[in-house]
């Protein structure tokens, strides 16, 4: 029996990379999983196929982020997924992973207003209202994983915009953590570090060799990697943490 069975979930931005590899792992362990994409609807589709094809289930969810009326859009979808496939809008699992960065990264000199609001509202102030109104759906012992950065433990002022939301996110966890306690209901941040997310920057040899070098493992980390603490994160063996970070940096912070 999966560890997972009978559970929901929705992970945002989980058409590819670290949420693809959430997705599949909720799936694989039993949770029906709301596959939630800001644009590109074919990548969440072959989410959903893979997930399908391993023998779980799961639909998609459109709403981008950070745009007027998207918490209304994204929920709509979800419920009505959820209504669908089960005859009830409950909601166990909430794994807020979607996010922007800027790339290449932005001297702090160079921070338009407008990029500045963009990062906030993509990374920080969304999981805030998608988390807010996901409570009136996750019953007691529900989960609520937000994904981080280990850009938060170190300095790296072309990311610094990126960080402070991120900074923002564990904030987040910390405080809801304390609040949601009384009714059995988890709240952790996962903190990934450089991992290999799909993104063309990652089929340069001597970047991946670079990138490497900052894990203890010297290895860039994969989606996989970070996918498997969050699914531990969703299961009844990790009920008694709350309110904590997880570095799953492979050992990048280690100094």
């Amino acid at each position: 029996m999966e560890k997972l069975d009978g559970k929901t979930a929705l992970v945002t931005g989980s058409s590819r990379g670290i949420g693809r590899a959430i997705a599949l792992g909720l799936a694989r362990e039993g949770a029906l999983v709301a596959v939630h994409y800001a644009r590109n609807e074919q990548a969440a589709l072959e989410t959903v196929q893979l997930i399908e094809k391993d023998g779980g289930r799961a639909f998609t969810v459109g709403a981008e982020l950070g745009v007027p009326g998207d918490i209304d859009q994204l929920f709509h979808g979800v419920e009505v997924g959820l209504e669908e496939r089960t005859g009830r809008t409950t909601l166990d699992i909430l794994v807020n992973n979607a996010g922007e960065t800027s790339a290449g990264g932005t001297a702090p000199e160079q921070v338009s207003n407008e990029e500045y609001d963009r990062l906030f509202a993509v990374n920080a102030k969304a999981p805030f209202f998608i988390a807010q109104r996901a409570l009136g759906l996750i019953p007691e012992g529900g989960r609520i994983i937000n994904i981080s950065s280990g850009l938060t433990r170190v300095a790296n002022p072309s990311q610094m915009v990126y960080a402070m939301t991120k900074g923002a996110i564990e904030q987040l966890s910390r405080h809801l953590a304390r609040h949601l306690a009384p009714k059995g209901i988890t709240v952790n941040s996962v903190v990934p570090g450089t991992t290999d997310n799909g993104h063309d920057v990652f089929k340069i040899p001597e970047v991946r060799e670079q990138m490497a070098q900052l894990s203890a493992f010297n290895r860039l980390g994969e989606p996989e990697d970070v996918a498997d603490v969050v699914v531990f994160l969703a299961t009844d063996e990790a009920r008694w943490i709350t309110g904590t970070s997880l570095d799953a940096t492979g050992g990048s912070l280690l100094g």
